[in-house]
């Protein structure tokens, strides 16, 4: 299993984005995880990842807690399915693209700014992965 977290915008922290960066840094110990700005103009995740379980953030997406992320996370192991993240820009994501994904995700009610969000994102990637592998950082 591969995890990918798409961005689409440029990155104004870059201690946020460095949040993320480490959390998923952490989490390349359980699979391979890379972080990546796109273009909506230029990316056709659907072709990229055909296969993939594709999970678009969004604010009325589903309200997971924890241990239902985990259980996403179980679940695309046991199937050998990559993980696909995508995080709108200021303007959310481009139209379209909520109706193909496989998952819509909200991480909460209230609006976090996007580099925050790229980092509470991680956060749970890791926590995941932990959690699926009895370390004690979950705890």
């Amino acid at each position: 299993m591969k995890v990918w977290l798409y961005y689409i915008g440029k990155t104004r922290d870059v201690h946020s984005n460095g949040i993320a960066a480490e959390f998923l840094k952490r989490s390349s110990r359980y699979a391979s995880c890379e972080m990546r700005e796109i273009h909506p103009e230029r990316a056709d995740l659907w072709t990229k990842h055909s296969s993939a379980n594709k999970v678009l953030l969004d604010p009325s997406g589903k309200l997971l807690n924890s241990n239902q992320f985990t259980d996403m996370f179980a679940k695309g192991e046991m199937e050998g399915r990559d993980q696909v993240f995508v995080i709108g820009g200021a303007d959310g994501l481009p139209t379209g693209w909520a109706a193909r994904a496989d998952l819509l995700l909200s991480l909460s009610p209230m609006t976090f700014p996007h580099e925050l969000a790229r980092a509470m994102l991680a956060e749970q990637i890791y926590r995941a992965f932990t959690t699926l592998r009895g370390h004690p950082y979950p705890r």
